[in-house]
């Protein structure tokens, strides 16, 4: 635990606040390396932002100056990385992320390894480097060291079959602080692309909503339309993503578009 001076201090990840207070989280996932576009994004009144590295075209020199981009926002930058290895976090923390998304988290020691990739010793396996991080978070090293494994968010995502029967065990790691249900890898693993909304895949999830919603981690997923969102917070969803930086592009374009005479 932080220490009785530390505890004092506002936190550096505010949405651990919003999820204390009861709070839902809103957020984006963004696969555009574009600066430009995250600074809009960090001032529309989203809650934080999923930098995607794992199918975005985004590396990391991208990522670092896209998370430097919400400095003096209210954004709270995560990161998806590609793999479930705790080196995956390294480059993404020690830039300023401030939570990091592992994809197939779909046993128990999956979700482990998740947790350990984000903590330093001797609770974890994440060793010393944040070079930026404690810039992007106008903090001294030794505050940000000092800090880093209680602000720092670790977080597993629910994506495939195999995941059915393990969900629960999953969901109760110890330090893992939010499981993220993705609908569009499980129906992929279900053999059903492209067909979230199929009844098996709805099944399945809502097998995994039940799993986690038995324990203390937040619980995650996607909502693009308010009624969806509406009806998730109901069965306990407190992280919502309402799309991808190219699909809100696309949205407000054709929105913009309706009507307009030929």
């Amino acid at each position: 635990m932080i220490s009785s001076d530390t505890q004092r201090v506002p936190r550096l990840n505010r949405l651990r606040d919003l999820w204390a207070e009861g709070g839902c989280a809103y957020g984006v996932i963004a696969t555009i390396p574009s600066v430009q576009t995250v600074q809009v994004l960090a001032r529309s009144g989203l809650d934080f932002m999923i930098i995607d590295m794992e199918h975005g075209p985004i590396d990391p020199l991208s990522a670092h100056a896209m998370i430097a981009a919400t400095g003096g926002t209210p954004l709270v930058p995560l990161v998806r990385v590609s793999g479930k290895e705790p080196w995956h976090a390294k480059i993404p923390l020690d830039i300023g992320a401030m939570g990091v998304c592992f994809p197939m988290t779909s046993e128990r020691a999956d979700a482990e390894a998740v947790v350990r990739a984000v903590r330093y010793p001797p609770a974890g396996e994440r060793y010393w480097g944040p070079f930026f991080a404690p810039l992007r978070w106008g903090v001294t090293m030794r505050d940000y060291l000092d800090r880093a494994d209680e602000e720092v968010l670790a977080v597993g995502v629910l994506e495939s079959v195999d995941a059915l029967g393990t969900a629960g065990e999953v969901a109760a790691t110890p330090g893992l602080d939010m499981v993220c249900i993705g609908p569009g890898d499980l129906a992929t693993s279900m053999g059903l692309r492209g067909q979230s909304d199929h009844p098996d895949v709805q099944a399945a999830i809502t097998s995994f909503e039940t799993a986690v919603r038995g324990n203390q981690v937040v619980l995650g997923g996607v909502a693009l339309n308010s009624q969806q969102g509406r009806a998730m917070r109901q069965r306990g969803y407190r992280a919502l993503v309402i799309g991808f930086d190219w699909s809100l592009l696309q949205r407000g374009i054709n929105a913009a578009m309706e009507g307009m005479p030929n």
